[in-house]
Parts: C-alpha cells; structure tokens; sequence
C-alpha cells in the first residue's frame, strides 16, 4: 500500500532522515521505534504532506503522492494521529470529531453514521461529547485524536506516540484500541518510543536511530532478540525491573525469571540424517535391553521370538521384533509394560477410552521431561514465543492433554490459560479479557468456538494468532471454517497418543503440508494392517511405533492403528525431521459398506471439494429386513447458501462419492449449523446395522 524510497528531509541545515526505505502493505500494523529525535514525527509529517521532503520519493497504492497536500492525502485514505494529541482545546468532543472529515465533504448521514462508529469504540467520547476537549484527561484527549483521524475512514491510519505521557492503565486501554483496530482490518503506522509496546502491538518493524533506519524484521523477531532487546529495551535487574521498558510495560516477568527469549532451542541437534539415524539405532539397541531386563510381559514376547538384546545391530533389525498391541496394555492393566521398580514411577495417565477400555501408562521423572521438552519443541515450531498467551481447553485430569499442553507452554516460557474443556462462555471471556494469542483445543471445540465468536460479533476484539488442534481428524473445509471466524489464525494439526506419552509427539509446520514427528524419541513404521508387512514408500498404511528412551512403559512395535503415509525427502521449512501425512483414519474404524472399506477422511476429502458444503456430515448406516445395507450421509450446507441450490450440490455429491468410493448414497442436505457441535470429539459415523451387544 505505501512504498518510501530512498526519503531524506531537512530542517533547514539540519538533516533528520538519510535514505529511508519503508513498506507498509495493506492490513497490517507496522511500528517505526526509536528514540526521541531519531527522526519517527518527521517521517509521519512527510506522509502527510506537512514537511516537504529534501529527496525519495513516497508512493501510495502505486501512486507518486511525494509532495502531495495534507487535505488531499486525506482524500487519498490516510490519517494522522498526532504526537502529542493537538486537539482544539476551546471546541467540543463532537465538534473535534466533525473536524476529522471536513477534507471528505461528507453528508450529514454519513458523518452522523461515522461519528456513531468512534463513539461505540470510545464510550467515553460519547459520555464527554459536548464537554470542551481542554478540559479532557490525557488518555481522552488521545482517544479523542485517534477517533478524529478515524472520521476519515483512513485506509492507512498514522499514530505519532500514542502513549506519550499516558499512564499504564490507560496506555493498556489505548493499545487494546490499536490491536482491535488491526483486528478489523484497518492497516496501521505506528510511531512508537515506548519499543516493547509497539513491537507487541504490530506484525513488522522498522528501528529508526539518528535518522537511519538500522534494523527491520518481523516484530516477535525483533522483540525476541536478546542484542536488540539490551539495545533498545534496556536492561533490568531484580532489585530495578522498571529500568527494562519491556519490564515497566509489564510485558515480562518482574524478576526476570523467564528464560532468555530465543535463548532456548528444543530442536535436535543433529546435522544430518546419518547422525539421526546413530542416535536412532544407539536408542534401539537400550530399548530393548531396557525392556528385555526390565519387563517379565516383554522378555517373555522377545523369548518366544528368540530375540536377545545383542540380536539389534542395525536398524533393520527392528522388523524381527514382535508388536505390541492394545491388548497387551488391558492384560497387563493397571500397570502394563512396567519396566522399572514401583519407587521410580511417579505418574500415571490413561487414555480417553474412546475406543474400548481405558489404556493407562506409567512415567518416571525423566518420561515427564523428555514430554515436556518435545512438547515445547511443538510449541517452537508453531512459532509460539515467550510472549504468547496460551489458552488450553482441552482436558485435565488422569489423560494426558491438558497437562501435557501446559507443561510445553510454560517450558517454552510462555503464559498458560489452564482453561480446561467446555464452557463456552468463560472460554470466551477468557480470550476477551486475557488477550489469548494461542487458542489449543480439539478441532471440534475450535469450530465451536469460531462460530460462537462469529455470532457473537466479537472476532475484531480477541488476539488469537494460532490455533493447535487435535485428538481427532478435521477436513480442508474445517480447517478453512475454523480459521476465517477466527479473524484468519494459522492452524496446526498436533499429534499423539497416550501410550506414546500423550499429546506432542509430533506437530504441522508453517508449510502445512505434513506432520514432522520426533525421529529422536521414537521410531516410525508404515505396515499394511492387514499382512503387516511395510508398504512402499510413500503409500498409506498403519503407524508402528518404537520408543528409543522411554523408561517407564517402553514400546516396542506398537501397533497404533492409525492410518498415515511417511513424507519421503526433507521438508521445505528446512527441518531434518522426518515426516508424515495428517492421521487419515484408523485401520480398527474403516466402515465396511456393501464390500467397500471407507475411511470416514475420504469422505471429508469428497466434501472438501465441493464448493457451498460447510465442514459438518453425519454417515448413518442401517440395515434393512432384507439383509442390505444403506448409508445415509447428512450434509450441512455452507453459511448463506441458498436452498434452491440444493438440488446443484445434490447431484454433485453423490456423483463424486459413487465415482471415487464405488458406491451410492442417500443424500440429505441439511441447513447450516443444524447438525450438533462438540466441546469434545464430534461423532460423524452412526451405525446401527449391528443391533445386539458387542462382547
């Protein structure tokens, strides 16, 4: 939207700004930080118009607009908040607002509809509004300043220190204003003084010192950045906190407990493949030692399989061992696979049950920590930052999600909401009044809350930049429902089972396109579920799993049952971690129809396809008198699509479905919303073709 090139300016002899180079594109919020005198207001009244510059050039939308006049860079979309407020001390609040437009020539609706939008975003304008703007507070006369460039309807709104001389409470207030502002779409300069205010508040950043720009970059970047924060931020000591701007603006722990911010790297520290792949066969060879010695259930099953500890030399070796399933856990409950004395144990989870009785696995101390670690190592590569606030509704108790979410979070450094499950109200007002920046929940629960946010008319007033989902599949179309409600958040599918350790052990990565799961803490197998023999590279099959330093309840060859793919060759984003596709389904909940397995996922892909189809189905399968089966599939239809179009979607489904599953359904498509969301998982397969008790 605004490009400056190679901009100079003068004050007489004086020269205040050397060459800059800014972009600014359309919706975001840019901060230019530096100290006072480094040439931030010069910038700003360049833009507009009030200083000529001495040389550069100042294009807007492609547009030379160098020299152009205020009142026609008005006209042109862009306001000014200036520094200071400048407000006219002897005129009203209402009469400070008309003012703002007065370039627009607007009609008297529209100013009227105008001033109606800057009262409902600053109630206390509308409280003052035929009070004298002299004998307003500094926080109103900012407010005041900011709702007069708001008149204009600006499509790029400049704000000169805004929190210049304005207490912290109402700087918070004025910054919750700019960050709801962004939200909505309003694309922001922002000068700033105050860095850890500016930085936190915008998506880049510009550092500008004795005229020069000297650094630029993502602002979490910039903000992170220990020489940058000691530079710019100053430096803070337990006794003196406040001597950190960072620290007055209580954007950091009081006594600077957290750890140094990028300081911290969960990643592996492997070069290559060829050294993961040492450590692998290194973590191997103890595994089944460990559980050989350690466990009478494992010595047993590597006895009759003539497998010793000294038969792993490579790891190649790993297919002579023998699987794990599920029930060895339920013959072994309540403590299956135990591998160490009972004094070493100092935790149990179970499983959620969703698929029979209730798995539950023993941890030692050194289980939980290798956990937690791996788990920040998910929240790293999602990009979240000490600086992030994580709202965790998912749940606590004897299953692993929500403390295993927690842990993560407060390993990477980052601040926990431990908000449980549910209560869709609280959740709400939890993302209202802590600002949440990181929302982690079921990709059910998501939904449910996008759409509640949605209805509710609050999207433009939360903060939510990410959300990590899991425990059960979601669709492109979901995942696409769930992002746009939430004002455009970035999705990542995470990974795990209990078992496994639980949740995190295995995340997307900002490609998107594959889950990068921990190579280092356990191996990955694709079998054919059937033969159990591996599949060619690249093709679907069931996750075998081995762990490599599991001491508790190791793994040997467990058989997971989900259905995945690995990811041949590395990752885009640069990571050595290997890969695999997002979890299609499992091999045990395949719905056998008329001779055809179907996962429930390839009907999610057939519905992502269709365009006018929302994310929600149902499949219902019966069984008629004669002994054949039907299939039932209940479709929503996207928001605002209209029901004349159903026949159209109709016709267009069921072709799909026949062509690529082989075979027929009886189709019924049903209003948005109609069919029930979930705090939980969603049920979609209902199937009552089998009418007595399952033993």
């Amino acid at each position: 939207m605004l490009k400056i090139n190679n901009l100079t300016a003068h004050y007489g002899a004086a020269q205040a700004l050397f060459n800059v180079d800014l972009e600014v594109n359309q919706g975001e919020t840019v901060a230019l930080v530096g100290a006072n005198g480094a040439g931030k207001s010069t910038l700003l009244k360049c833009l507009m118009g009030l200083v000529k510059p001495s040389g550069g050039q100042i294009s807007l939308n492609g547009t030379d607009v160098t020299n152009t006049n205020p009142d026609q860079m008005v006209r042109l979309g862009l306001a000014l908040s200036p520094e200071g407020r400048e407000v006219f001390s002897h005129l009203s609040v209402l009469e400070n607002l008309q003012l703002g437009a007065i370039p627009l020539k607007l009609s008297k609706t529209e100013s009227s509809a105008r001033l109606d939008e800057v009262f409902s975003r600053f109630s206390k304008l509308q409280e003052r509004r035929d009070q004298l703007a002299g004998t307003l507070s500094g926080g109103e006369q900012q407010m005041l300043a900011m709702g007069r460039a708001l008149m204009a309807k600006p499509s790029l709104l400049l704000l000169d220190e805004p929190s210049l001389g304005l207490a912290p409470l109402i700087t918070d207030e004025i910054f919750a204003t700019i960050h709801q502002l962004a939200r909505s779409g309003t694309t922001i300069l922002l000068v700033e003084q105050n860095a850890a205010r500016a930085l936190s508040a915008s998506d880049k950043a510009y550092l500008l010192a004795n005229g020069k720009i000297v650094e630029q970059g993502k602002s979490s970047s910039l903000l992170n950045d220990p020489i940058l924060r000691s530079a710019f931020l100053g430096a803070a000591s337990d006794t003196n906190p406040a001597a950190s701007r960072l620290g007055a603006a209580g954007l950091t722990n009081i006594r600077l407990e957290k750890p140094d911010m990028q300081q911290q790297n969960f990643m592996p520290p492997f070069k290559d493949e060829t050294e993961l792949e040492i450590h692998q066969l290194a973590g191997l060879q103890w595994t089944v030692r460990h559980a050989y010695e350690g466990s009478a259930e494992y010595r047993e099953k590597l006895d009759q399989a003539n497998i010793t500890p000294d038969t792993i030399q490579s790891l190649d070796d790993l297919q002579k061992l023998p699987f794990t399933t599920a029930e060895d856990l339920r013959k072994g409950y309540p403590f299956p696979l135990r591998s160490v004395p009972f004094e070493q144990i100092v935790r149990v989870h179970a499983s959620s049950g969703t698929t029979g009785k209730r798995k539950v696995l023993c941890y030692t101390q050194k289980d939980l920590d290798n956990w937690t670690d791996f788990f920040a190592r998910c929240y790293q590569m999602a990009g979240v930052t000490p600086l992030d606030r994580v709202q965790i509704a998912v749940g606590y108790g004897v299953w692993t999600a929500g403390i295993g979410f927690q842990l993560g979070c407060e390993k990477v450094g980052a601040m926990a909401v431990p908000a449980g499950p549910g209560n869709i109200d609280m959740q709400i007002q939890f993302l209202l009044d802590f600002q949440s920046t990181v929302f982690c929940s079921t990709a059910s629960m998501a939904l449910l809350m996008a759409e509640e946010i949605h209805k509710r008319g609050v999207a433009d007033q939360i903060a939510i930049k990410k959300i990590i989902y899991g425990s059960e599949r979601s669709s492109r179309s979901m995942r696409k429902k769930i992002s746009e409600l939430f004002g455009g958040a970035e999705l990542f599918d995470i990974t795990g089972l209990t078992e496994l350790y639980g949740p995190g052990t295995g995340i997307e990565c900002s490609e998107h396109d594959c889950i990068h799961y921990w190579g280092d803490y356990y191996l990955l197998e694709i079998l054919d579920p059937e033969t159990l023999q591996p599949v060619p590279e690249g093709e679907w099959g069931e996750m075998i799993v081995t762990t490599l330093c599991k001491e508790g309840a190791p793994l040997i060859r467990y058989r997971t049952r989900d259905i995945t793919r690995k990811i041949p060759g590395r990752c885009a984003c640069g990571s050595i971690l290997p890969r695999h596709s997002r979890i299609k389904g499992r091999s045990d909940d395949t719905i056998k129809f008329r001779g055809v397995n179907i996962y429930p996922s390839s009907i999610d892909t057939i519905l992502s396809t269709v365009p006018g189809i929302g994310s929600e189905y149902q499949i219902h399968l019966t069984r008629n008198n004669a002994g054949r089966d039907h299939m039932r599939l209940v479709v929503e239809r996207a928001e605002r699509v209209e029901v004349k179009r159903i026949p159209e979607l109709s016709h267009e489904i069921s072709h799909q479905i026949k062509k690529q599953l082989l075979v027929s359904v009886d189709l019924e498509l049903t209003d948005y919303a109609s069919l029930p969301r979930s705090e939980k998982k969603s049920q979609r397969v209902f199937d009552s073709r089998i009418q007595d008790e399952i033993v």
